[in-house]
């Protein structure tokens, strides 16, 4: 079935929808925060357990300096605990932006007549994906239009040719899809093509919001995309990915949203989102801003919220953000970013990179290198990851969420960001980025308390040091 014929099934409106818009407003009109509360609320979290939606309005609802001051100190700790210092990293490639949509916010929509339709062909993504390898990523999200042209099969095309290239000792080991939902047959054929999470963001769940925004295209049945998540678990992908475009409606409402929609997930197949991403509106070509922009202490509270809400969930900050405001909001929860990202078709070849609205989405507002960011990152002494372990050991999906929930990923994730740190030095890093890399090497591997484990990761790092690659626990 393709994109366009998914659009006009017959039991798309039937649909119950799991976002109960009356019961989000009583909630934050109703839930106010008091000191104990706000204790109570904050322990639970600290203890690792997915907040409910009226612990999630208490804490969005919170104003008096101490409580906030509280929330971000334990969003700090809780991302600690779970995440440590790591910080994985990842790199955007689009692929093709033909769309059939008309959303009002974006540089791709149908009636923009300016922007230069481009989809790459396959030597063009194959030469795209060897310039990323050639810096050291790992880890791709391919990104496309809502078009037809964009079918299952085209995408299981690209995924499979992303996994196949290979530019002297680099290799793509985990690829993720930002795309139109999918019937459950389409998702089972993109999923044997062996792709990671399937990111689907609802943009707003406000309804008539999401109804102004998008007049016209497949996007604009709200319930198909809603459940385009439910089907692909249906269909035996294991990680989907959740998110909103914030600006387009009241902050508050969009995070009870967001959790509204992982506790869904999460009770009715035992699996929440893998992923949730919370980009806010940048400019984009003729696009006029929305009606409800978050500044940016609004959105450090949002993101503090959310690490909170569900601790289980990695967040991705994505470079639509500056480099300033990054660096302020990892720390209260963000484990995924992307690096040296490029929006434009094409971007990664050119040797001379010049934002270019007419084959972008939207502006990046930071557009340092993947070096740069790896730099900075050391230099406040966290450990830059390109670990992609779990996927291909099957710790996927409810296996996942099972060692994620009591905060035990991190005797996997840690050791694994060590060996892939050294394996980016090695094979990428100038003298002056392998110098700090190092140091951070020693400091993380004194911090492991099992010396079993230390000795292991020790060995490893040698093996690399010696030659051998891609070793992981």
């Amino acid at each position: 079935m393709t994109v366009e014929n998914a659009s006009i099934r017959k039991d798309d409106t039937t649909t119950t929808s799991f976002i109960d818009e009356k019961q989000i407003e009583s909630l934050l009109h109703d839930c106010q925060p008091t000191p104990t509360s706000v204790q109570r609320i904050i322990a639970r979290s600290l203890s690792k357990q997915r907040l409910e939606l009226d612990e999630v309005a208490t804490l969005l609802n919170i104003e008096d300096p101490e409580q906030l001051d509280a929330v971000f100190t334990a969003a700090r700790e809780l991302k600690q605990s779970i995440y440590g210092n790591r910080i994985v990293l990842f790199a955007p490639l689009y692929i093709g932006n033909d769309c059939v949509n008309d959303c009002q916010y974006c540089g791709f929509r149908r009636s923009n007549r300016e922007a230069q339709r481009v989809t790459l062909n396959q030597a063009e993504v194959r030469a795209e994906i060897e310039a990323l390898e050639r810096v050291g990523h790992k880890r791709l999200i391919l990104v496309f239009g809502e078009h037809p042209r964009y079918s299952a099969d085209f995408i299981a095309d690209m995924t499979r040719l992303a996994y196949s290239v290979r530019q002297g000792p680099g290799g793509i080991r985990r690829v993720n899809i930002n795309a139109a939902p999918l019937t459950v047959e389409d998702y089972r054929q993109v999923a044997a093509a062996g792709i990671g999470t399937y990111q689907v963001f609802q943009e707003t769940y406000h309804r008539a919001t999401y109804e102004r925004y998008h007049p016209a295209g497949t996007k604009s049945n709200f319930n198909w995309r809603l459940h385009a998540h439910d089907r692909a678990l249906e269909a035996g992908l294991e990680d989907v990915g959740i998110g909103v475009l914030f600006g387009l409606y009241e902050w508050r409402f969009e995070v009870m949203s967001l959790v509204a929609h992982a506790i869904h997930l999460e009770e009715k197949y035992k699996v929440g989102p893998h992923t949730i991403s919370f980009p806010r509106f940048q400019a984009a070509q003729s696009v006029t801003a929305p009606d409800y922009m978050v500044c940016d202490e609004e959105f450090k509270r949002l993101v503090a919220v959310l690490r909170l809400a569900v601790p289980y969930t990695g967040l991705i900050l994505t470079a639509r953000e500056s480099a300033a405001v990054r660096n302020e909001v990892i720390e209260l929860g963000c484990s995924q970013i992307d690096a040296g990202s490029r929006l434009e078709l094409g971007g990664y070849r050119q040797e001379a990179h010049d934002q270019n609205l007419e084959r972008e989405q939207f502006q990046l507002g930071d557009d340092r290198s993947l070096e740069e960011v790896i730099m900075e990152l050391l230099e406040r002494n966290y450990c830059p990851s390109f670990c992609t372990a779990c996927y291909r050991l099957g710790r996927t999906g409810e296996e996942f969420m099972k060692i994620a929930i009591p905060g035990s990923i991190q005797q996997f994730c840690t050791p694994n960001a060590l060996l892939t740190l050294k394996e980016y030095l090695k094979n990428y890093a100038t003298a002056n980025t392998k110098s700090s890399g190092e140091e951070v090497l020693k400091t993380q591997l004194a911090k492991i308390a099992d010396s079993r484990l230390q000795r292991e990761i020790v060995n490893r790092l040698k093996r690399i040091e010696l030659g051998e690659r891609d070793l992981y626990f």
